[in-house]
């Protein structure tokens, strides 16, 4: 039986790290491209399909965080424990899940009826939902694979599920299949990513099937709630406006939104759920019960590459937001353009935002954090009752905006205190960077072709990060 690992020193932290966000950025690639590849497909055989099934991922995604109920947090704790009985564990918490989903569908069931919406987008909006649940289920395992250091093997089900999911999606969109049919594929991924993820997990550990008592269950949900509400919290202020697009805008905007969302969101998630989630957090929470003195340095470290990374990336998709929209999805999404523009400045704000988080939850501040959110979604849906009614799209968007630049304000400003999450050094590198940026930029625009003068804004952030590895191996 393979032993937990154990957290790695000063000098080998890096590397490890970055082999395993290696190991789950290959299936994550692998599985985002497919997506891409059947988003696109999709969204250009018909917009109001696409925004269809934008809208029900944005239902599932919620639906997914009251399937989970915030118990991977702790769970992350108790398999970290030696003297666990980690088999027990895992069927207590994939109980507790699975009668957590059958809950959460049929309000997904009574939601469709409350919002009137017709028979075939009910159909699709329930298959849909119901592969997104399923997900809950298989993170169980996945987190146990994580907590022994095995993200290899999470990335060869999850590349291997994704194959099969829009594989099969994508067939059934050339063959011309109903709506219905196409969106069981999330169901065929969800299902792959699940019976892989038990049989691996049943291989490496000691998991015996028992049925809990009613305490532990009681304790694991209890345990849970507060973590439950925070993620149940952030979906809300991160999907409500596109309910609200649907009633005032209809399926036609909630695709111009979608198709910038996807590519902005997708990002963020690329960052927060494979390295912060799935690689530092564990770190965090073991560091932070043997050896606090090494969260910070690690915490200031990661923060200042998150920083620079997300300038590099919000340039690349402000000024190259025509190009991308009409290039991949095609000419019928022309607000799309102005929207990614306007968005862009949300992926700084998730970055830092979700490493603070973690941080929180590692120092077990998840009540506090709690509050924050809370507060982050009360200013969200007051913004989308009153604004997106008179502005759909700009009110959409400025939501998200408003929304998580608020929030990461205040995670970020606790850390900020708690750790000195911002060194100020760092910071004040990167200010001066992105100064000579722009003023490169101004110098080379209209008089260089596009693509030099954007090379050229570019050049002293990339400089920069050069310096900081160079320094950090030297």
């Amino acid at each position: 039986m393979e032993s937990n690992q154990t957290a790695p020193g000063p000098g080998e932290a890096s590397p490890r790290i970055l082999k395993k966000f290696a190991y789950l950025l290959s299936a994550r690639w692998a599985r985002e491209a497919l997506q891409a590849v059947f988003l696109i497909y999709l969204a250009r055989l018909s917009s109001n399909t696409y925004g269809e099934f934008m809208l029900a991922m944005g239902l599932g995604s919620i639906l997914l965080l009251v399937v989970e109920f915030g118990l991977n947090f702790p769970l992350v704790s108790q398999l970290a424990q030696k003297e666990v009985d980690q088999g027990a564990v895992m069927v207590q918490v994939s109980i507790l899940k699975a009668g957590l989903l059958i809950l959460a569908l049929l309000g997904v069931v009574g939601f469709m009826e409350w919002q009137a919406y017709p028979l075939p987008l009910r159909h699709v909006m329930f298959m849909l939902c119901a592969g997104v649940g399923l997900d809950g289920l298989a993170n169980t395992f996945f987190v146990a694979l994580q907590v022994r250091g095995r993200q290899d093997l999470q990335s060869k089900v999850k590349a291997l599920a994704a194959g099969l999911g829009f594989g099969y999606g994508l067939l059934a969109l050339v063959l011309g299949a109903s709506p219905v049919v196409v969106a069981a594929f999330k169901l065929i991924e969800s299902l792959a990513c699940l019976g892989g993820g038990f049989l691996l997990v049943r291989a490496r550990t000691r998991f015996r099937f028992a049925w809990p008592s009613l305490g532990p269950l009681g304790s694991a949900l209890s345990l849970g709630l507060v973590f439950a509400l925070i993620e149940v919290s952030a979906s809300l202020y991160n999907k409500a406006n596109l309910f609200f697009l649907q009633k005032y805008a209809g399926a036609a905007g909630v695709a111009q939104y979608s198709v910038t969302w996807q590519t902005v969101d997708g990002i963020s998630g690329l960052v927060s759920n494979l390295l912060l989630q799935s690689i530092l957090f564990p770190l965090f929470v073991q560091l932070w019960k043997t050896d606090r003195a090494r969260v910070s340095p690690l915490a200031q470290n990661t923060a200042r590459w998150l920083l620079a990374s997300s300038l590099v990336i919000m340039f690349v998709l402000f000024i190259e937001s025509d190009r991308i929209i009409t290039l991949v999805y095609g000419p019928n999404y022309p607000q799309a353009i102005w929207l990614q523009k306007v968005l862009v400045v949300t992926v700084a704000f998730a970055f830092m935002h979700n490493l603070a988080a973690f941080l929180m939850i590692s120092m077990n501040l998840q009540r506090l954090l709690l509050i924050f959110y809370l507060a982050g979604l009360a200013f969200n849906l007051l913004w989308c009752t009153l604004v997106i009614p008179r502005a759909p799209l700009m009110g959409a968007a400025l939501a998200m905006v408003l929304t998580k630049g608020g929030v990461a304000f205040l995670t970020v400003s606790y850390c900020q205190r708690r750790l000195g999450l911002i060194p100020r050094r760092p910071l004040l590198q990167l200010g001066l960077a992105v100064l000579a940026g722009a003023l490169l930029y101004l110098l080379g625009n209209g008089r260089l072709p596009r693509e030099a003068t954007e090379v050229l804004a570019l050049a002293p952030t990339l400089v920069l990060a050069a310096h900081w590895w160079l320094k950090r191996n030297a």
